[in-house]
């Protein structure tokens, strides 16, 4: 019992300081809310306002009827140009797609000859890039079988695909990009909390207070787990609800509650991690280094920007060990699927597995940085 109350006094410590950090507090807001909305809504996955241009050289219904199928929100509004100014605008960014299409174009269709159209594209737009290219592509061949079937028979399909997106049936970007930023800025903010706390107690001599008080390393500890990883659970479930849910509009499909129970299991892995990576660094700068060695591969190979399947079998041999895989697997599931404990408890007994591991690295480290300092 004396334990226990030790770390809780310790902890709610630990929150009073951290209600004094002014720019911190800013942080955990920004981080929470209007990153959230701007990553979801300033950064579409899909393709939105490309710029385009159009060389129409044959001037026949045809040509304008494949000119006046790009329109907002996919593409601006295309620019009619002649062949001479296609290069120029291409080479200084002006368009991300030339579509050239030749002369006799039309004729040349309808008399059962396959005339090609020129599509340029500039590649160093990747995001658009790729996903434009398709988007050209079944445009133009839409508007093409159209207009020939007003003119002659076209052969049909022995079949009829129908397509059904499951989750997420208008293939809004919000949806995925919403969620999966605010995964991002639960791991980010719970590292740098607690690093940051031990830090900062470092820094302004406070440490050595407390190793002349009858308190041991594990309570120091537990209390700044504990303490930090409160905040975080209560300011993400908050932006959950009224961010995600509520300014975005985002539907969640499964139990808040559920979700909240494994981000908890989750802070006590990165918790740990943060603590660890500040018995690692002397001070605040090379603190803030480790964290961007650290950081960007827990969150750009966890699944949560590409699909796990398409990394090589050596990366996602290797990421089986990091928590952000588990968490965003488990995030996925709760809020997007509607998945119960029944499915997910792999991934809470991973996550209980590797917070156990991370936590004993951190507490022996911690125990060896506060030998060192007595």
């Amino acid at each position: 019992m004396h334990m226990l109350l030790n770390i809780f006094h310790l902890g709610v410590k630990e929150i009073r300081s951290l209600g004094r950090d002014t720019i911190m507090l800013v942080l955990i807001g920004f981080a929470f809310s209007g990153q959230i909305y701007v990553v979801a809504t300033g950064l579409p996955q899909s393709l939105n306002k490309a710029p385009i241009a159009i060389v129409d050289e044959d001037r026949s219904p045809l040509s304008a009827r494949i000119a006046s199928a790009f329109y907002p929100p996919h593409f601006l509004a295309p620019a009619i140009i002649d062949q001479y100014a296609a290069d120029p605008g291409m080479d200084a960014g002006l368009y991300t797609f030339t579509i050239d299409i030749p002369p006799n174009f039309q004729r040349d269709l309808l008399a059962g000859r396959q005339p090609a159209i020129q599509l340029n594209v500039d590649a160093t737009r990747i995001s658009q890039a790729f996903i434009g290219n398709n988007y050209i592509q079944t445009i133009v061949n839409g508007e093409v079988a159209t207009f020939v079937q007003g003119h002659r028979a076209l052969a049909t399909l022995p079949i009829d695909l129908e397509t059904r997106a499951l989750f997420n049936p208008n293939l809004d970007s919000v949806w995925f990009g919403s969620v999966m930023e605010l995964v991002n800025s639960i791991t980010a903010l719970s590292i740098i909390l607690t690093g940051a706390a031990l830090i900062r107690e470092r820094e302004h001599g406070t440490i050595e207070h407390l190793l002349v008080m009858p308190l041991t390393p594990f309570e120091i500890m537990m209390a700044k787990v504990w303490a930090m990883g409160l905040i975080v659970v209560v300011v993400a479930t908050a932006s959950l609800v009224f961010v995600v849910q509520g300014l975005l509009e985002v539907p969640i499909h499964g139990s808040v509650a559920l979700f909240v129970a494994g981000m908890t299991l989750y802070l006590f892995t990165t918790t740990s991690l943060g603590i660890f990576l500040a018995t690692m660094a002397r001070s605040m700068p090379q603190f803030g280094l480790l964290l961007l060695v650290i950081l960007l591969p827990l969150q750009m190979l966890s699944g949560g920007m590409t699909p796990r399947e398409s990394m090589p079998e050596l990366v996602q041999n290797i990421m089986l060990a990091a928590p952000t895989t588990h968490f965003v697997s488990l995030t996925q599931a709760i809020l997007y699927r509607g998945a119960g404990i029944s499915i997910v408890w792999p991934q809470f007994l991973a996550l209980i597995a590797i917070g156990s591991v991370f936590f004993v690295l951190a507490l022996t480290r911690f125990r060896k940085t506060i030998s060192s300092m007595a």
